[in-house]
């Protein structure tokens, strides 16, 4: 396992090696998954948040226990650093079972598929994160090794290939993905239990951060944990990521205690503000309300305007800032609410017979 993560400079520019506008992604990177390895609870009473998820599983689980069978097939969906991952590993140690870890884009082929699931034991756990982005071939095969436990392998080309039936021992499949709409109705349907992660709220992820803090040794008062759960998107991964960072600013610059002031001056560095938002979060809500008025506004010339490919102001900064309510996507473009302008302190521009704003025209695409 690699080591704790590398500790964060004490000035700006891009501390700890991380570009600031990724700190707030909620997509693992290497430091992540070494230092999450060390912080995931390990059963259903140890996991923070997801209740009703956690409540449900735990009685799948314990039926299949007491049967002596397998577990159902579960597909968990949710977006990215909710605790999918963790969830499939604690379904693996309730059953008592070993894990095996793979994704959707490294089965291209039914081959790859095959060799996965003829190598699995009676009862083993078989995690396979972003369900959606497998081949179609492979897919298929899935269908059948679900369902009936078996697959059929070709053998040779054209006219004469010959399938040949490969039967499989139980198994548990556990999907994730973080977009549920992708998945075909045959596949989702051959999954016993489907659960959805939901964000967290602050309550849980101040849990969360207590937690992390007390398996890294760190003193964190409630008033800091709450100041670093409030900016964290309502995602656990994202929170855990922030307690380190805290933490290394907290002993270059401070005593090693994070309380509120230092748990916000470290924030402030690293350019997270009150709300969540970081530097590109910023960069396109000004540039939406200094440069076009409010909008309306294309994606692909706010994109422009912050300097960023439009994939990564698409899929990066919009979806939480259209959660937080401070941004719309409409059919005409892209439109600052009022809870954008009151954010950044600015006053919204006087509107004029439906035109845009402050003398701006309509821009949208086309």
């Amino acid at each position: 396992m690699k080591g704790d993560e590398t500790m964060a400079g004490t000035g700006g520019g891009e501390p700890g090696g991380m570009p600031l506008e990724r700190l707030l992604g909620a997509e693992a990177d290497g430091d992540d998954q070494a230092v999450e390895s060390a912080l995931r609870p390990r059963d259903l009473e140890e996991f923070v948040g997801q209740t009703r998820v956690r409540e449900q599983l735990d009685l799948v689980l314990r039926a299949a226990r007491a049967r002596g069978a397998t577990a159902d097939h579960v597909l968990l969906s949710g977006a990215p650093g909710l605790g999918k991952t963790t969830l499939s590993m604690i379904i693996a140690a309730e059953m008592g079972a070993p894990i095996r870890i793979t994704s959707g884009p490294a089965i291209q082929h039914a081959g790859d598929l095959a060799a996965i699931l003829s190598s699995l034991t009676e009862g083993e756990v078989l995690f396979l994160d972003e369900i959606h982005r497998m081949s179609r071939p492979a897919e298929e095969m899935l269908y059948m090794a679900m369902e009936d436990f078996r697959v059929d392998v070709i053998v040779g080309k054209g006219p004469g290939a010959t399938a040949i039936p490969l039967e499989l021992p139980p198994f548990t499949l556990v999907g994730a993905t973080t977009r549920a709409g992708l998945l075909p109705p045959p596949l989702r349907d051959r999954f016993g239990f489907t659960g959805h992660m939901e964000f967290y709220e602050p309550a849980e992820l101040e849990q969360v951060v207590h937690r992390s803090a007390r398996l890294l040794n760190v003193e964190v008062e409630p008033e800091g944990a709450a100041e670093i759960a409030g900016r964290s998107r309502g995602t656990p991964r994202i929170a855990n990521r922030l307690l380190r960072r805290v933490r290394d600013y907290a002993q270059v610059r401070a005593d090693g205690r994070i309380t509120r002031e230092i748990a916000a001056s470290a924030l402030q560095v690293y350019e997270v503000d009150g709300r969540g938002l970081d530097r590109l979060d910023r960069a396109v809500l000004e540039a939406l309300l200094r440069l076009f008025g409010g909008g309306p506004v294309g994606l692909s010339t706010l994109a422009v305007a912050v300097s960023e490919e439009r994939e990564t102001v698409e899929e990066v900064a919009e979806p939480f800032l259209v959660r937080e309510g401070l941004l719309a996507r409409t059919p005409r473009g892209r439109v600052a609410t009022p809870a954008a302008w009151a954010h950044l302190g600015l006053e919204p521009p006087e509107r004029s017979g439906g035109g845009g704003g402050a003398g701006q025209p309509e821009l949208f695409e086309s």
